[in-house]
């Protein structure tokens, strides 16, 4: 990929987590991507740091596009009221339109469904379906462990090699944006 990314998918956590440096960094991801004209592109959800951002990118002048589903998620999830939500019909689909829609990736915080997305992220650059860079917002060492986990997996063989990967870690929204603006 070359060029300026224009459309970046972020995964995050419905929730606030309870750092509340998480909603901080979360509102300064979603200015910078306004900010930059890069569309986000997000779960649709108006709640935790999900909200955070998307507000945050809307209240700056950014285009934001939710993708949610008709079920339960819906329902934990209540779609912002501010943007169109693309509705479909489960999780998988979910997934597969905020991928195509998107030339790249943020991970900030985030539970189980965060973890499935990046995981998925990172399956498809491992098997080489896809090259579109993922950018993770460490904030306070919130993906350390992740991290630790993954050198782990090389270490006993299950990773050969991380180097196909196009991933970056930024400490703060700053370092993030400087990453995503060079990329």
């Amino acid at each position: 990929m070359s060029g300026k990314l224009k459309s970046i998918a972020v995964y995050c956590g419905h929730q606030f987590g309870n750092d509340k440096q998480f909603a901080r960094d979360a509102a300064l991801v979603g200015e910078m991507l306004a900010k930059n004209d890069i569309r986000m592109v997000f779960g649709g959800g108006d709640v935790g740091l999900m909200g955070t951002v998307a507000t945050a990118a809307l209240k700056n002048g950014g285009q934001v596009i939710g993708v949610s589903t008709d079920d339960v998620l819906a329902r934990q999830e209540p779609a912002h009221p501010e943007i169109y939500v693309k509705v479909v019909d489960g999780v998988n689909e979910r997934k597969q339109i905020m991928f195509d829609l998107s030339d790249a990736f943020i991970i900030l915080p985030g539970g189980i469904g965060t973890l499935n997305e990046l995981s998925d992220i990172m399956t498809m650059q491992q098997i080489g379906e896809t090259n579109k860079p993922l950018f993770f917002l460490n904030t306070n060492n919130f993906w350390g462990p992740y991290a630790e986990l993954v050198k782990h997996m090389m270490d006993c063989g299950f990773i050969e090699s991380m180097d196909d990967y196009h991933i970056f870690n930024a400490d703060n929204p700053e370092q993030l944006a400087e990453q995503v603006l060079k990329y």
